[in-house]
This record gives structure tokens, sequence and C-alpha cells, in this order.
């Protein structure tokens, strides 16, 4: 008997964000934007991890806080399934998206920066169910202790103030804030990109151990493809802006579609360096707000031809749970390259 099909928790489709450019001076005039994301479209299932990959400023952290609509969206859908109703969060105000909020969280990247050092731990893992009215009194202090505990913390050190603790130590904090209303959706943000390595491994481990002892589903944003390989279930990779492959995540790292994938991957350190392949890779990223024509990748591909440099590639199957942009894989749509 076939399992039944989840629906998703999040479905982007289309998502734009665009920031736009004045001339400086008393006239300011529109003359440009910036491209931070284009036509985005990705689904997330119930209870799985979604690497989101890329250079620095390929449109990771616009495409997260656009989700979270701390960013408004250009334009696009961003569909949430709050039980059995889906919302379309890009549609709605603030005063409308603050009861959601609960229900989808962000754990930042700095833990010296997100965590305000005028507030105790306790204020601070205790504002989110302060500022929704959710709990207070005796009740507000057995949650407070019960989420530190979940991460790791002691409760008896939860009137203390951020500058007492390591830096581990103050992203727990930031993952305890996250998880005191429970949400169901998190987006972790570089959540480990600031800490020791030893550190690191220690707080992905508790992700894992989180999202299986309370159904999370996650969007990790990460630069370490290391660390997306050990926690993430599928794996999409931006560049410029655009979505360019998308892929569970042993079929990427295994088998690369995309030339800006295989770019990516031949970057990471091996034990082995004669195991290392060099794709001949070179040039700057993209600037996304002067955008070549075609595909944004061309100019620094090795593997570009007549096609790439007019028209923009669109996201398309290649296979069973897999899409990439690319003109590679024009005739690919169905299976096979």
């Amino acid at each position: 008997m076939m399992a039944p099909v989840r629906q998703p928790l999040l479905q982007v489709r289309g998502l734009c964000k665009f920031f736009p450019v004045f001339r400086r001076g008393f006239m300011k005039r529109k003359v440009g934007e910036i491209r931070a994301a284009e036509d985005v479209s990705f689904d997330l299932i119930p209870g799985e991890t979604l690497g989101l990959v890329g250079e620095s400023g390929s449109g990771k952290t616009t495409v997260a806080r656009t989700i979270l609509r701390a960013h408004d969206p250009t334009r696009g859908e961003i569909l949430f399934r709050d039980g059995d109703t889906t919302i379309d969060l890009a549609q709605l105000n603030s005063a409308e998206m603050k009861p959601l909020r609960t229900k989808m969280q962000m754990v930042f990247q700095d833990p010296f920066a997100s965590l305000n050092p005028r507030l105790t731990v306790h204020d601070i893992v205790a504002e989110p169910l302060v500022i929704h009215r959710l709990a207070r009194g005796s009740a507000l202090e057995d949650r407070v202790s019960e989420t530190l505990r979940l991460v790791g913390l002691k409760p008896e050190h939860r009137h203390r103030y951020p500058h007492a603790f390591s830096g581990g130590q103050r992203q727990r904090i930031g993952i305890a804030r996250a998880l005191i209303m429970r949400p169901s959706l998190i987006v972790a943000d570089e959540a480990v990109s600031a800490l020791d390595v030893s550190v690191q491994a220690q707080v992905i481990n508790l992700l894992r151990r989180l999202q299986v002892e309370l159904g999370l589903t996650i969007l990790f944003i990460a630069h370490d493809l290391s660390v997306v390989r050990h926690l993430c279930t599928r794996v999409a990779v931006m560049y410029a802006g655009r979505l360019v492959e998308t892929a569970d995540t042993v079929a990427l790292f295994e088998d690369p579609k995309h030339p800006y994938t295989r770019t990516l991957l031949s970057a990471v350190p091996l034990p082995d360096p004669d195991r290392r392949i060099d794709f001949g890779v070179g040039g700057e990223a993209a600037d996304p707000g002067r955008l070549p024509p075609g595909c944004s990748f061309h100019p620094r591909c090795p593997n570009r031809f007549e096609p790439c440099d007019r028209a923009v590639p669109q996201l398309r199957s290649i296979g069973e749970r897999r899409n990439t942009a690319c003109y590679l894989y024009e005739q690919a749509e169905g299976g096979g390259e």
C-alpha cells in the first residue's frame, strides 16, 4: 500500500523581491533596481529540512526574510498551510500576519548580535509569549524553564545576561526563543556559521533532535556544504537571485547537474587533494543590480553555448524530485539528459 502524499507546509511560487535604486540628491528618482530574488519556487514538506545554498549575495537571506514577511514581496505567492487552511502570506498586512508569526520563527546567524544585552535570558526567551499574550505568571516561568531544558541549558541560569554565555550557549538561547511558541516552521539563517567547528556539531545535532521531537520543518540557509549534506533532506541552489537546481541531498552531492552546482561542490575542501575536481570556473559572481542577459551564470560557465546569453533558462524537471535551470537539459523534461 502506497504511503499517503503529504501536503506541503510551505509552497513558494514565483517569488520576487526587487529593491529600488534611487538617484542621490534632492530630486530622488528611481534609476534601477536590485533583483535580489526572482521567480523563486519550491515546496517544503512537513518534517523535512531544505538547505538553501549559494554564494554570498545570491539572495538566500532575502528569500527567507520575504517568506517570513520581514520584507514585502514584489510579487509571487507564499502559501502556508495552517491546519486545513492554506494562506497566501504575500497578501497579508502586518496585523493579519501577527497571529501567524507564532507558527514560523527565525534563528539568526550571529548569536552575539541577535540577543539584547540588556535583557536576561528569561526575558529574551519569554518575549514572544508576552507579545502574543499566550502565558504569564507561573505558566510563563514554567514554559521558559521547559524550553531552556529542551535546548540543553540550565533553567537556573535564566536570570543571567547574554554576556555570561559562550557563543554556542547564546545560539541555544536564540533557538529557545524561536521554539518557545512551538512553531511548525523554523528558518535558520546561517545558524552555525559563526561558531567553532566542535560547537557547530553540537548545534546541528541539537537541531536534528529537536526536529524529531517537535516535528519541526526547517529551511536551513548555509554556505558550508558539509553541514548541509549532514543535516538537510533536500537542497536548493541559488545564483544571482534565482534557483538553478533542486534535488535530494544524496543525488545532488553525488551527481550535480548544473554547472554552478558543480562549481560550488568543487570548492569544498576534501581530505584527499588528489580527489579534488577543478572545473576551471573563475570570474566574479553576477551583480544583482546589473545582471547579464540570458542565464546569469553564462559569463563564468565552461559549458555555455548559443542560447545561454539570450534567454533565461527556466527551472524544469529532469527526473524524480529533481529540477534544474540549464539549457544543457532542455530535452530532459520527464527524465534523461
